[in-house]
This record gives C-alpha cells, structure tokens and sequence, in this order.
C-alpha cells in the first residue's frame, strides 16, 4: 500500500517512513510543509495519508479540508499536540478518519494505520481469502491450502494488492505508484519478474487464484472458478 506522511519535523519524519516502510511495508511519500503535501495527495493516488496539524505554508486542517472539498474519500490519520475533546469532534466533522496525540506509540501508529487501510478497502478483518490462498496483513503471511507460501516483501505487496480488487485489471503503472515512491522509475523493469515469481510460487488448481496479463493493460487477479481471457502464461 502506498501512503502519504506530511509532518514538518524532518528527524520524526524520516523515523516514521523507516517503521512504515519496514514494519509494515508501504510505499511513503514524505512532505514537510502542507502546501507539498496538498500538491502531493491531488496528483497522486494514495491508500492512507498520515497529517500533522502544525505545518508551514499550510495547515493541517486546510490540507484536511481542501482533501474532502474535491471529493476524495481517502482515509486520513492525524497527528496532532492538541487534547481538548471540542478540537478532536472539530476534526473529526471536518473529515479526519482517525487521530493519535503526541506523543505516541509507534506501534500504535502502525496498527491504526493498518486498519484504516483495511477499512479503506472495504476489509475490516485483516486476512484476506480468495479460493484456497489466505493473505493476513498482520502476520505478514501467506498460505494456499493451509501451506505456507515464502514471498519476498514486494511480492506480498504485489498479491496483497490484487487480492483487494479482484478481477480489476490494473496498470503497470498503478502498481509501480502503490509499490513505490516517487522514484518508481527506477523500479519500472521488475513488474514483470515478481508476477512470474508469484505465478511459480502460487500452486494451480480448481480452487487457486490466477494472475492473466493483459498485453498493453496491465494484470487481473482471477478468483477460483473464472475462465481467462487473452492470457499470457
């Protein structure tokens, strides 16, 4: 999953991304001021943003609420040094899905994070089953037929990914943009490796999942049962 952190203090920010990106393995993007950060979340797509209230250039709350203002429904945790219960419901009618005072447990963090992912999604437990193949973004694990299946981190992301929108044909491009940063350039040429990857650790059978590869469109996740279409073995 691919988030946005927009917090001012560069030292909490950098630790932040570090344990999101290790402990929980999202893509993040980082901005300092909340006028990047309003930039960054209208031209990119993103499962979580992660706010602070006190920025330069911008608000907290105007980032909130230009966010809402246009439509977008993403899911948003703030970060915020105020306690009083009035500014919390003001925050809170003002869109804001969840919050966290400072100072926090980062473990903490990382949980409601999750969950407000899963909730995103439309998923409010954290295993996810798709014909045999159970996916449990707690755990980090994988298992087909209540085997364990050994996937490297980006290749969880990858199925992790596909397995909240089966049967949606997504691009080359909107993986590298969930999987990465804003330098996915550099990442463009190993699609195509880590679906062949998942496709040999994934067993077929009736009840199994299968990746098709749509040339020129991107990949579909197929649930158990479905016929393929133009696919690419």
């Amino acid at each position: 999953m691919r988030i946005l952190l927009i917090e001012d203090e560069v030292r909490l920010a950098e630790n932040l991304a570090a344990a999101f990106r290790e402990a929980a393995g999202f893509a993040v993007d980082v901005a300092h001021a909340g006028d990047t950060g309003a930039e960054f979340a209208e031209r990119a797509s993103y499962d979580l943003i992660v706010l602070d209230l006190m920025l330069p250039g911008l608000s907290g709350i105007h980032v909130l609420r230009g966010i809402r203002g246009r439509g977008d429904h993403t899911p948003v945790l703030i970060l915020t040094a105020i306690g009083d219960v009035s500014s919390v419901i003001g925050l809170l009618n003002d869109g804001a899905d969840d919050y966290l005072a400072k100072p926090f447990d980062l473990g903490e963090l990382i949980a409601r994070a999750k969950a407000l992912v899963r909730r995103g999604k439309g998923v409010a437990h954290p295993v996810l089953r798709i014909g045999d193949v159970e996916l449990n973004t707690l755990e980090q694990s994988v298992t087909q037929a209540e085997i364990v299946v050994q996937l490297s981190p980006t290749e969880f992301r990858i199925l992790e990914y596909f397995m909240h929108r089966p049967r949606v044909v997504i691009s080359k491009q909107k993986l590298l943009e969930h999987l990465y940063d804003f330098n996915w350039e550099h990442h463009s040429n190993v699609i195509e490796v880590h679906i062949s990857n998942l496709r040999k650790k994934l067993t077929e059978s009736e009840n199994s999942i299968r990746l098709e590869t749509l040339r020129g469109r991107g990949y579909r996740l197929h649930p158990p049962g479905h016929t393929q279409l133009a696919s690419k073995p």
